[in-house]
């Protein structure tokens, strides 16, 4: 780490309500939008950590709303392990005030930081090292979702506007593909009729959602299994990270996003699409953990199309990484120009074998509804 850098964090956290005396930080997880840095602190008690993020700006145009979110849930999630009995400082982030009682500061270049308490004695896994772990992972994104279901009013900030407006998503498809500025698309034309011909499953949730016949909620909307810490000794996961992205959706959206990324036998950019597809005996783990969390309070008709949601989230994530290659990669980071061309066939590989196996994992949900844990 630079001089500069050391001294721009010094300064970052003096805004804060620390405990102790800046002694030195570095880089800390593998996140794609924010900057974050684990800090040490020298205070009357020993060292302490917290965390320091740079928000994104670029990504969360208006980091008061996403603040206001953050300060909300965490609040209420609070109130609740208190009143269970749990521990507040492990099951659930702390912001760190600033001295002004915002939980925001702004350093010398305008940036917009904010700290949260470390959590020690926990761990987070890029890639689950066993099934046990894929369970935890679900279920305490349920349990997070069982948690914010008796948030009170107003509805929660919409921090990226039709994140999961999945017809959106097909359109923009549609363009790209009409304009085809690189003319890449004669190149793909397998990958392009294959996700034309879904187009009937794009509006399924959100006119259900419109209709009334869905609930709204107050939704993560990036359940992957690294946003969950997991206790060192015991391997239970005690509290969901990464919270900038919570705002109204639906459960649905949730459930379908953690078995896209988690019930994959690939990399996300595998080049070779005979290596991706869908692993039954994760999403069979995925599926317990997350029914077991919710289905005290989870709807019939959100149950009857959790299987479809995993194949819908699938689906517009392939439509996005391909609208993005025909585009010419100009959203997500690319390390070469296939990239998101690799991308969008590991999805669409994944989705044709849900497909296969959807009575398969239809049944796996019914089951899992009956089952004690």
């Amino acid at each position: 780490m630079t001089d500069a850098l050391h001294s721009a964090l010094a300064e970052v956290g003096a805004h804060f309500q620390v405990e102790g005396e800046f002694k030195e930080a570095r880089p800390y997880g593998n996140g794609h939008i924010n900057d974050t840095y684990l800090a040490l602190y020298d205070s009357p008690y020993g060292m302490r950590r917290y965390v320091h993020q740079r928000i994104n700006t670029h990504v969360f145009r208006e980091p008061e709303k996403v603040m206001e979110n953050i300060r909300r849930v965490t609040e209420h999630i609070r109130h609740l392990v208190i009143a269970d009995g749990g521990d507040p400082a492990r099951e659930v982030l702390t912001l760190i005030p600033a001295h002004d009682g915002s939980f925001t500061c702004r350093d010398a270049f305008g940036q917009v930081w904010r700290t949260y308490a470390y959590i020690d004695r926990t761990q987070t896994f890029d890639v689950p090292p066993d099934l046990h772990t894929v369970y935890q992972a679900a279920y305490a994104f349920g349990h997070f979702q069982r948690q914010l279901a008796s948030l009170p009013g107003p509805s929660l900030h919409e921090t990226i506007p039709g994140f999961h407006h999945t017809p959106s998503r097909f359109e923009a498809f549609v363009r790209a593909v009409e304009a085809d500025p690189l003319n890449r698309a004669a190149r793909v034309k397998g990958e392009i009729a294959f996700l034309l011909r879904r187009e009937a499953d794009a509006p399924v949730i959100v006119d259900l959602l419109e209709q009334g016949r869905l609930p709204e909620r107050a939704t993560h909307n990036d359940t992957k299994i690294n946003n969950v810490l997991f206790d060192e000794l015991t391997g239970q996961g005690i509290c969901v990270i990464d919270l900038d992205t919570v705002m109204p959706g639906s459960a649905l959206y949730d459930f379908g996003d953690m078995v896209r990324a988690a019930a994959s036998r690939s990399a996300e950019d595998e080049p070779d699409a005979s290596r991706a597809g869908f692993d039954l005996a994760l999403f069979t783990q995925l599926a317990r953990g997350y029914v077991h969390a919710t289905r005290d309070f989870l709807t019939s008709a959100e149950f009857e199309l959790l299987a479809f949601s995993a194949r819908l989230i699938t689906y517009e994530q392939a439509l996005r990484f391909l609208t993005d290659y025909l585009n010419g990669d100009v959203y997500y980071k690319v390390a070469h120009p296939s990239q998101n061309l690799d991308r969008a066939r590991t999805q669409i590989a994944m989705l044709a074998e849900m497909e296969d196996q959807a009575g398969l994992m239809e049944a796996i949900v019914e089951r899992c509804r009956n089952e004690k844990e």
